[in-house]
């Protein structure tokens, strides 16, 4: 999608530092982290938001998982890491192509506000 900021770091049109990158998957540190460790994960292909993906995402969606893990591995935080993706602007969701949020790094109360 022309643009949209997740898909331009994905091809490499635009700098990140990016922590993990596979085929199907990019990893990069939050420009603006609300913790000492928050990595964005995104699909390499533009899915909108989560609510919008289908069953021929199934396993994109489990790629974006299986990458969660091995990013928290590499980082050394895979005792202690939170995994979040918000839907919809209602939620929280400012850049519209799904990602994950990957906190670690403090404390990290529940329920999450």
């Amino acid at each position: 999608m022309a643009d949209c900021i997740f898909c331009s770091i994905a091809s490499g049109e635009v700098n990140a530092k990016v922590v993990y990158d596979d085929a199907d998957v990019v990893a990069f540190l939050d420009r603006n982290p609300v913790a000492p460790t928050h990595v964005i994960i995104v699909p390499r292909r533009h899915i909108d938001r989560l609510g919008a993906a289908g069953e021929a995402d199934a396993e994109l969606l489990g790629k974006l998982q299986l990458a969660a893990g091995k990013i928290a591995k590499i980082l050394k935080v895979e005792n202690a890491f939170r995994l979040v993706t918000n839907n919809g602007k209602g939620a929280g969701q400012s850049v519209d192509h799904l990602h994950y949020h990957l906190l670690a790094g403090r404390k990290l109360l529940w329920p999450p506000g």
